[in-house]
This record gives structure tokens, C-alpha cells and sequence, in this order.
């Protein structure tokens, strides 16, 4: 990686260097689900269920995962495909993963985990942390919440 001065650095736009980071790690995790055949909103709804198995109904589930989505997605749709695949039930209005949708979960999280590990390859995490607290920060200046997700 090439370096510049500190001064230099510092006026580059941050709109575009936070565009960029999303677009390639997005880009990157959406292509190690779509090896499971999954969206992020798959990944979502099964961690989600695999955490907290037999309490999600669909309306609250889908109210918790609306506000991350970017895409317009119906949840809905989303949890009849993970149904009608035979890796989530519904049983008196609740959501489990079957064992098929454990495994599947499992194969996608140890996509994801290199995917991070690559993402991460030569930074130390407390340069790490301190570039989430950037960012955390300026959302904050822009109305927005530095809480982390739950």
C-alpha cells in the first residue's frame, strides 16, 4: 500500500473511502453466502434464530432485520425460502433452525470468519478499534446512533 503524507490523507473525502470499504466487504461477505445459495438476509435471520431459537415470529424478526437492509427486501420471502429448504421451521408461530439449517449456518460462518480474516491482514486492532470509533463518531455528528448493532 502506498503512503502519503498525514496532510494529504487528511483532506480525502471520507464519503468515498466508507463507499469503498462498503461496496468490497459487502461485495465480498454477499459472495461467500451466495456459495450456500444465501443473501445477507438469509445470514441474518439464521443467526438470529440459531441465538435465540423458538422466540422469533416472523413480524419480529422482520422488524428487527428491516432497518439493516439496503436492498428493499422481503423478509417474508426470505423466511418461506429458508422453510421450504428444509433449514428453518415454524412450529406455534415461532422460527427454529433445523439441523440442516445449523450446518448450513455453520458452512457460511466459516466462509464469512475468512473473508474477515482478510479483511483484517495487516491491522492491528487497536488501529482497528480506532478507525470504528472514527466512523462511529462521524455518524454520531450526523445524527445518526455510535451504539454498536445488537
Amino acid at each position: 500500500m502506498k503512503e502519503y503524507s498525514q496532510e494529504r490523507l487528511a483532506a480525502q473525502p471520507i464519503g468515498y473511502w466508507t463507499g469503498e470499504a462498503y461496496r468490497r466487504v459487502v461485495g465480498r461477505l454477499r459472495a461467500e453466502l451466495a456459495v450456500e445459495d444465501l443473501t445477507q438476509p438469509h445470514w441474518w435471520t439464521l443467526n438470529h434464530v440459531a441465538g435465540s431459537p423458538g422466540t422469533w415470529t416472523r413480524s419480529d424478526l422482520a422488524d428487527k432485520l428491516t432497518p439493516f437492509d439496503d436492498l428493499g427486501i422481503d423478509f417474508h420471502g426470505v423466511f418461506d425460502d429458508l422453510v421450504d429448504r428444509g433449514w428453518m421451521r415454524e412450529e406455534a408461530g415461532t422460527l427454529t433452525l433445523t439441523e440442516a439449517g445449523e450446518a448450513g449456518r455453520l458452512r457460511a460462518r466459516d466462509r464469512n470468519a475468512r473473508a474477515h480474516e482478510q479483511m483484517h491482514e495487516g491491522i492491528e486492532a487497536a488501529d482497528y478499534v480506532a478507525a470504528l470509533n472514527v466512523l462511529r463518531r462521524v455518524v454520531v455528528n450526523l445524527g445518526g446512533s455510535g451504539d454498536l448493532p445488537e
